[in-house]
């Protein structure tokens, strides 16, 4: 019986070491990023109540969806009730919604939170930025693959929106990425 031919196995070595290496050298870059700072204090029965969200990074479980809420609500075990609620395809297309609970995971800001929607998956949600009145918020997760814009309204200022932009991007995230979400049309003052 003939001997293969040895060429193959070098190649296979060859690309094997270079996945190695490509690997790491993405591992070592991503631990070179500074911490992910967070705001230093969250009241979070302030924080609970309606948000719209602006922006988002893209994420799978909200695919095609506009006119995207999100509603918290304070348990009294000290958790907080989560609603998400996306509208799939338009702001008036069918209506989804996501129910989950949060918890606080660093109790000394409330800023690092852990929520759950389905058992025993949970996902990092950090407070990066919220303004003086709540009404305003910049959400993400340590690993910058996770990143939300809020409003207490469903439109936000074009210099506000610029702004938190900027400063997720100043934080390491990607911001060329966003979708900018669509949500209805209001009468504004």
């Amino acid at each position: 019986m003939p001997t293969p031919p040895k060429t193959r196995r070098p190649a296979l070595l060859g690309a094997a070491l270079a996945a190695v290496a490509t690997g790491a050298a993405v591992y070592a870059y991503a631990r070179r990023r500074p911490p992910l700072a967070t705001v230093s204090h969250v009241d979070l029965h302030r924080y609970a109540g309606l948000w719209y969200e602006i922006a988002r990074l893209p994420q799978r479980f909200e695919r095609s969806c506009a006119h995207v809420t999100a509603e918290y609500r304070p348990l009294a075990d000290g958790r907080i009730e989560v609603r998400n609620t996306c509208h799939k395809g338009a702001v008036e297309g069918p209506t989804e919604v996501a129910r989950g609970v949060a918890r606080v995971v660093d109790t000394a800001t409330n800023a690092k939170l852990k929520v759950q929607f389905q058992w025993p998956f949970e996902g990092d949600y950090w407070i990066l930025f919220l303004d003086a009145d709540y009404k305003y918020a910049l959400v993400g997760s340590p690993d910058r693959k996770g990143l939300w814009i809020l409003s207490r309204e469903p439109h936000m200022p074009l210099p506000t929106r610029q702004n938190l932009v900027k400063l997720a991007r100043e934080k390491g995230f990607d911001v060329e990425k966003l979708i900018y979400t669509l949500q209805p049309v209001t009468d504004q003052p």
